[in-house]
């Protein structure tokens, strides 16, 4: 396995920043539930000690829906959600590979959110260090 190396990456008007540090091939998702489908958001989920903010917490905006649980953050300028805090895993983040400024090396399967309560354990190991 390859060290980490931090990524920058941000949303679409460069309001919002931020670094993430990441192991090629980075174990990533797409999801098929209501929300991801309609952004084509590829997840990225990591530790909270993996995850910057490295400027632009003033321009997020919070959205929540169904539980409440996930707390999805969209720039207020350009509308893109760059990363947000997943239900399936409260104590990290899932960033948009899309995001980055530089693409990764993917290691891409498909998530099935439609049936999130039946599935989501399998995203628990993706946020501990």
């Amino acid at each position: 396995m390859m060290d980490p190396h931090w990524h920058t990456g941000g949303c679409h008007c460069g309001a919002v920043r931020f670094e993430v540090s990441l192991v090629e091939p980075v174990e990533a998702q797409t999801c098929n539930c209501s929300m991801c489908s309609k952004v084509g958001f590829v997840h990225m989920i990591v530790a909270e000690s993996r995850f910057r903010l490295m400027h632009g917490h003033e321009y997020l905006t919070e959205y929540v829906f169904n539980t409440g649980m996930a707390k999805h953050l969209f720039c207020r300028t350009c509308g893109v959600k760059s990363f947000y805090r997943p239900r399936s895993n409260p104590d990290g983040w899932s960033v948009n590979a899309r995001c980055l400024d530089a693409p990764v090396d993917l290691d891409l399967s498909e998530f099935d959110g439609q049936n999130w309560e039946a599935h989501a354990g399998h995203l628990s190991h993706l946020s501990r260090d």
